[in-house]
């Protein structure tokens, strides 16, 4: 059964647009026709995940298989959480508007160590069981939908997280998922028990069901029964780049453009980088696949903007001339073009090229360390002279602003190291000044190491205290630099990040304490004291407080010498300690270690900096297998200490990671292209034809759009419909579409006015068609005329507009359906209600004074009387609640015609309320409002 969302979106939630799920792109399949039903859901925002490319591919793909269906659903913003529990309404999926109960299988992102938080938050809301053992022993698990993870960190070490899922999908999805659906379909047709489902699916490479595996005292673990695999399979899958055009949403997004991939996979090797391992081999996606789909994609959606996706764009060799071919097929639609960040050893002219249009934006590199030995321990492949090439190429093409990431807290980092990338910034600086320019200005990240699962430096931590003592420094030396911006992540959360990332399963009570104490992931960012306190709470009363501790205190640092030994020393004793001695070693240690930490349980200690560390022992993620070899890692390691680098293998020989073979392909890398001949930028068409009124309706849920982002959709529209609209000049350029008055939210019209002007003369009737056929269809189009182009515009026209409210005496019944629309409680009427006679009284007073705020904060009596022209009584509704309904008129709907003018001379329906109040001195509410017509003044 449906949800009725229009009655939880009123006017106190905010950006409602982002539930409706009525963007252009939403598939809306009939839900009796099919058999397996799917909602992938994001824990974050809307904003963030309706722009997520792997949840628009995936959403893709599973709306293509035959009797599947696939719907979304997003974390709600506080407000609509909060009135989702307030009203007991189950959290629900956008499309179908259905609740995530009525489906067979949800599925969660997990990309973020912290981010589980969020996943609980959405099953709560849902009215399902936290943990697949709630869920199993709970009378209705057959009603019950599977509950799954994908993504980076759940590839990466879903042991933290294994409590809360039936199981987990390693790895690439566009293959795995459909393959699931088949079981699915399968067990649903023979009735299948949930346990007898799982042990089906768990014979899919890449699905990881955590029931069916059980943790050894040292972390590992290890099967439960002989049916499923020892160690389960990290899926690889080649991108298909024509499932990246979709969803075009009608809010903005934190990526508001079109975004494909044009290569999956890094084989850089930095030793720090956990995509960069659980994402090889490299497969870089052909050119022609990559332009067809950008050419289409931005057609079909109507983006003004694109992206080209990879971990590593400048390993694309064929990014110049795939670049330049779609900037010179769209150099007249006013198109820009971004990539992420990207090696600044490759950024070159033909790069420079392709990038921005009209719209430059920002550039953004990552060197990561401040001097060259510390890049050559991380692998980063990146000499002073290339980094200097990189930066002046960038300066040299008009970038004044470059955004620079580097990291603090690596493996064998010194003092030196750390001021080196002060000194390197100051370098930059004095080596890129051009005489005469504006000052190239820097902004900077500085993050704190965190080791990842799947990487060399999975065996290394730093202390908290060690990481705010280096910012202390850099603190320092940045202080008085100019043209320097920088940002430090709080260390606080790198060890949470730490201590989640590479725990065990012991750590689901932490999550879930942690979320139960108000630990979402917005909380890191709104109250990052509050979500710190909650964590913290939560492991202590989980008894982990000594392991939380340890991550502290740096609890593996392979770096540190010891007295009379070298670094590299360091790490060949700890190397050659054997399982046995690394037990009698912490055997002895134990007693120390638990007086320091009494809240240890009796289990085998992790290592800490007083007990040695074997590079052999067991992880709580050597069951996964991604291809990378554990033996590899510990030479990579070795070499890292030697800060010896190791060649991309993409370009040069085998590094022997163990990945390429038959379970996960070899690296496919496509040459460089010869690059097509520059067509020359976008030059705005200026010219004016000829200029159409166009009168329109925002009807429906339409009327939850906003002001601005209904400007954007009539943008989006024009591009769509291929329409000859004229730009205006400068450095950005845009559409000539012009709206006569902004419409409040919520609110519906008939009345709305938009002028667009053309570059060339098009017969009116051909341009509604073609507007209409792109508009939503909540935005019907009345009237289209023609304008002269010297008139004044529909906004400088704007005389006044009408409205008709409905509107009714306050109190508090609960029974009655309606609510008022200003303030969102349930209203009731008075049956003694004398419209008729209030409207009269309105008419006939020549002043109502109130209180005018302007922008500026200044304030002024206001007379509304004089912006009122016209009101009358349309209607009066008897209760039907109410025992006298037969001659109860407590319930009215009015006319009005007031001000309404670009200078603020605005007569808005808040304003007839408060007039209402003055003549009947009675609570009155309003609770629907309706702009019957725009009246332009044509003198």
């Amino acid at each position: 059964m449906a949800v009725k969302v229009e009655e939880l979106l009123t006017a106190d939630i905010n950006q409602p647009a982002r539930y409706l799920g009525n963007e252009l792109g939403a598939t809306h399949k009939p839900w009796d026709g099919a058999l397996v039903r799917w909602v992938l859901t994001y824990p974050e925002v809307y904003e963030v995940g309706a722009s997520n490319l792997g949840h628009i591919i995936l959403y893709n793909i599973l709306n293509a298989g035959p009797r599947q269906l696939c719907d979304r659903a997003y974390l709600p913003a506080p407000d609509l959480a909060a009135k989702l529990r307030s009203t007991k309404t189950p959290l629900f999926a956008v499309e179908s508007r259905r609740s995530l109960t009525e489906f067979d299988i949800l599925g969660f992102s997990l990309s973020y160590e912290l981010g589980a938080t969020n996943i609980l938050e959405m099953l709560d809301l849902a009215g399902i069981p936290l943990t697949w053992q709630e869920r199993a022993t709970n009378p209705q698990n057959g009603q019950i939908p599977l509950i799954f993870a994908g993504g980076q960190t759940a590839t990466s070490n879903p042991e933290p997280y294994a409590d809360f899922f039936d199981f987990i999908a390693l790895g690439d999805g566009e293959e795995l998922l459909p393959e699931i659906g088949l079981i699915l379909a399968e067990g649903k047709t023979n009735n299948l028990s949930r346990e007898a489902l799982l042990l089906d699916l768990a014979q899919i490479p890449g699905v990881y069901v955590p029931q069916f595996y059980d943790m050894a005292a040292d972390g590992s673990v290890h099967p439960n029964r002989p049916q499923v695999p020892e160690r389960i399979l990290r899926r690889v899958a080649t991108p298909i780049p024509a499932y990246s055009i979709g969803l075009v949403p009608y809010v903005q997004t934190v990526h508001d453009r079109l975004t494909v991939e044009i290569r999956r996979g890094c084989t850089r090797g930095c030793r720090f980088c956990q995509p960069g391992m659980l994402t090889r081999p490299a497969r870089d996606v052909e050119p022609q696949q990559v332009v067809e789909a950008i050419e289409q994609g931005m057609q079909a959606t109507g983006h003004s903007e694109f992206s080209l996706l990879s971990l590593s764009c400048s390993d694309y060799l064929a990014l110049p001339a795939v670049g330049m071919e779609i900037k010179n097929r769209l150099k007249d639609k006013n198109i820009s073009l971004s990539l992420p960040s990207q090696r600044v050893d490759r950024f070159d002219d033909n790069i420079a090229d392709i990038l921005g249009g009209t719209r430059q934006g920002g550039l953004t590199f990552a060197p990561e360390a401040g001097t060259q030995r510390m890049r050559d321990i991380v692998n980063k492949g990146l000499t002073n002279e290339e980094l200097l090439r990189g930066v002046k190429t960038a300066v040299d093409r008009g970038w004044d602003k470059i955004k620079l990431y580097f990291m603090i807290g690596l493996p064998g980092e010194t003092d030196f190291d750390v001021l080196g990338i002060a000194e390197t910034v100051r370098w930059l600086h004095r080596e890129c000044r051009i005489d005469g320019r504006r000052g190239l200005t820097f902004n900077l990240t500085i993050s704190n190491f965190t080791p990842k699962p799947h990487t060399p430096f999975q065996w290394h931590s730093v202390s908290t205290a060690e990481f705010s003592r280096k910012q202390k420094l850099l603190k320092e030396e940045f202080r008085g630099m100019r043209g320097v911006k920088v940002n430090y992540t709080d260390v606080r959360i790198s060890a949470m990040e730490d201590f989640v990332g590479r725990g065990d399963r012991r750590l689901a009570a932490v999550v879930r304490r942690a979320w139960e104490l108000g630990a979402g992931m917005d909380a890191w960012w709104e109250s990052l004291d509050q979500a710190y306190k909650a964590w913290t709470q939560a492991i202590d009363e989980s008894g982990l407080t000594w392991k939380y501790r340890q991550v502290e205190s740096g609890e593996w640092n392979l770096f540190e010498k010891e007295e009379g030994s070298s670094a590299t020393d360091s790490v060949t004793d700890v190397t050659d300690v054997s399982p046995m001695e690394v037990g009698r070693s912490k055997k002895e240690e134990g007693r120390e270690i638990k007086e320091d930490f009494p809240n240890s349980p009796d289990i085998p200690l992790s290592p800490s900096p007083s007990v040695p560390l074997s590079l052999d022992q067991a992880l709580p993620w050597d069951h996964l297998d991604t291809g990378i070899d554990k033996n590899w890692l510990k030479i990579d390691l070795q070499k890292a200490l030697e800060a010896a680098t190791v060649p991309d293998c993409s370009f040069e020989g085998c590094s022997r990671c163990g990945v390429c073979g038959t379970d996960f392909g070899h690296n496919v890398v496509v040459d460089a292209l010869p690059i097509p001949e520059f067509a020359g930028e976008f030059v705005p068409d200026t010219e004016r034809k000829q200029r159409l009124r166009v009168w329109f309706g925002k009807v429906g849920d339409m009327a939850l759009v906003g002001h601005l982002d209904l400007i954007r959709l009539f943008d989006r529209v024009v591009r769509r419909a291929d329409l000859p609209i004229s730009f205006t000049g400068g450095f950005h350029p845009n559409p000539r579409i012009s709206l006569a008055n902004a419409l409040p939210l919520g609110v519906t019209s008939t009345g709305e006015i938009a002028d667009f002007e053309l570059t060339e003369l098009i017969d009116i009737e051909s341009f509604r068609e073609k507007l209409a056929a792109k508009l939503p269809e909540n935005i019907p189009i009345y009237k289209v005329e023609s304008i002269d182009l010297k008139a004044p515009s529909a906004n400088q026209l704007l005389e006044a507009a009408e409205y008709v409210i409905t509107v009714a005496v306050g109190g508090s019944l609960t029974e009655n359906g309606e609510l008022d629309h200003e303030n969102s409680a349930p209203v009731s009427v008075a049956p003694d209600a004398n419209w008729e006679a209030w409207v009269k009284t309105i008419a006939e007073t020549e002043a109502f004074w109130r209180v005018h705020t302007t922008k500026s904060g200044k304030t002024k009596d206001v007379n509304l009387r004089d912006r009122l022209h016209k009101l009358e009584l349309v209607e009066q509704k008897p209760d039907s609640t109410s025992a006298s309904s037969a001659t109860s008129e407590g319930r009215a709907v009015l006319r009005f015609t007031g001000s309404c003018r670009s200078d603020g001379n605005l007569l808005k329906p808040e304003h007839i309320v408060f007039m209402l109040e003055q003549v009947s001195q009675q609570e009155i509410q309003l609770l629907q409002v309706e702009r019957s017509q725009l009246i332009l003044g044509y003198g």
